[in-house]
């Protein structure tokens, strides 16, 4: 018997406690498991212990999954005690696993392997942003960050407006919150009057914010303050 990939979901704000956004039936899954993967040890802890499960965190093996991370052997000694029955949770450091998350690498691999991988319920920033954009949901694309240097990145905004313009699918980005108000800036310098442009802001956190106007109407209106506040950005029809 192999044991159980649990992908399970955690506040996207450190200002929401578990449980305002969390199922009750996951903390159950949480209680039963003594073997995490997670994308960085001090916060999956954080958020284990706000959580409350049962059993002490001090008693937990924690395996870390981020970015400096390669597949291959060391992914596979990841899955290698699900192989011989030991089930093991997923975290992510913000929402949803395995979505815009290197917590995919280890659900590829139990997959490979046979190994029975169940996704829990929980808050993802990019479906909330969706959701409360009244832009397209029956056709939409996540582009992760935009490009660093600035041609390339206004390159990036046009090709994704005549994407969302021609195709009628909604795009969606996200920025290092430090460089949010600098990306507001350029994409209402670059996109065409025309363009519905969405900002969602602290999503599921106390300060929430989620507006979508035409560029030119952002034009006329005060700019919301993104600095450090994470955000994701929307183009639409």
């Amino acid at each position: 018997m192999t044991g159980t990939l649990y992908l399970i979901p955690c506040p996207i704000s450190d200002e929401t406690a578990p449980w305002e956004v969390l199922p009750a039936a996951n903390r159950a899954v949480m209680d039963g498991l003594d073997y995490f993967i997670v994308e960085n040890t001090r916060t999956a802890r954080r958020f284990l212990s706000r959580a409350g499960i049962a059993r002490p965190i001090d008693e937990l093996e924690f395996r870390e999954l981020n970015e400096h991370t390669v597949a291959g052997r060391a992914v596979e000694e990841l899955v290698e005690p699900l192989a011989v029955g030991r089930s093991a949770g997923v975290i992510s450091e913000a929402g949803v696993p395995g979505v815009a998350d290197p917590g995919a690498l280890v659900v590829e691999a139990c997959h490979r392997r046979g190994i029975r991988v169940v996704p829990l319920v929980g808050p993802s920033s990019i479906i909330l942003a969706v959701m409360a954009s009244g832009l397209n949901g029956q056709s939409f694309a996540f582009n992760g960050y935009l490009p660093v240097k600035p041609g390339e990145r206004t390159q990036a905004i046009r090709r994704y407006e005549r994407r969302a313009q021609s195709e009628r699918q909604t795009q969606l980005f996200i920025e290092a919150p430090y460089r949010n108000v600098k990306l507001l800036e350029e994409l209402l310098r670059t996109l065409a009057p025309a363009t519905r442009l969405g900002v969602a802001a602290d999503l599921t956190a106390p300060g929430e914010r989620v507006e979508v106007h035409t560029v030119a109407e952002w034009r006329e209106r005060p700019l919301p303050g993104l600095h450090k506040r994470p955000a994701i950005f929307l183009i639409g029809a």
